[in-house]
């Protein structure tokens, strides 16, 4: 039986800013955390784009798994499917709530605070800490002599099962913040519009036919393979 046949619980990751998974303590911990990896400066961060639910939705167990193709709700798990998932979900909890533990002893000895309470110069230095990695500097697009982006996009696949708690809250991150606003980040659009991306009304209208990217394509345009021969490996004649 695939997902198209499988029950919608009528429910929603968006309707209420109670934690569900996280304590107060750890939401607002979070909350610090994920606001300096996408801060708030000339346009709304992650803060903004309540991230935070996000990812409590995603650790609270199985209901926020899947969204139903129209946004009625979420696609009910069950079988091995279930299992996998608790399983899965079951580890990423215990990262962040160990997480949040180490995040505060790094910033007592940092600051002498628990994280949120810290200044942002100082929750970078414990984040610098906890990666082991240099804070990233301003992010440039370099384009090419032909007006072109100096990088193709491609596919990165990255399987979150693997990743330790920082990359994990990293990428976490990142999916909150662009991800569709039923999943409980991106409220408003707020990602969206960050990147001048209008996106879909409703999940509905992705598959409904009243929703198109064709505005953001080339017709004519063809990929340049030749020009990157590290994407060749996804090329099939």
């Amino acid at each position: 039986m695939g997902q198209a046949d499988w029950a919608v619980v009528p429910i929603s990751a968006a309707t209420n800013e109670q934690p569900l998974f996280f304590t107060s303590h750890e939401w607002n911990t979070v909350d610090a955390a994920t606001a300096r990896i996408i801060p708030t400066d000339r346009h709304p961060g992650a803060r903004e784009a309540r991230v935070v639910r996000f990812i409590d939705r995603m650790l609270a167990g199985i209901d926020f798994v899947y969204a139903s193709a129209d946004g009625s709700g979420f696609l009910q798990l069950t079988g091995k499917e279930r299992e996998s998932w608790e399983e899965r979900i079951r580890r990423r909890g215990e990262l962040y709530r160990q997480g949040v533990q180490d995040l505060d002893e790094l910033a007592d000895t940092e600051g002498g605070a628990p994280f949120a309470e810290l200044g942002d110069d100082e929750q970078d230095r414990v984040l610098e800490r906890l990666s082991g990695a240099a804070k990233p500097g301003p992010y440039e697009l370099h384009r090419d002599e032909a007006g072109g982006g100096g990088a193709p996009a491609g596919n990165q696949p990255m399987n979150e099962d693997f990743l330790d708690f920082f990359p994990l809250l990293v990428l976490n991150t990142r999916q909150g913040f662009y991800a569709d606003p039923v999943y409980g980040g991106n409220i408003d659009r707020i990602g969206w519009r960050v990147i001048g991306f209008d996106g879909p009304p409703t999940l509905k209208s992705t598959t409904d036919g009243s929703y198109t990217t064709a505005q953001y394509m080339i017709p004519e345009a063809e990929w340049p393979y030749e020009r990157h021969p590290a994407v060749l490996r996804y090329h099939r004649p």
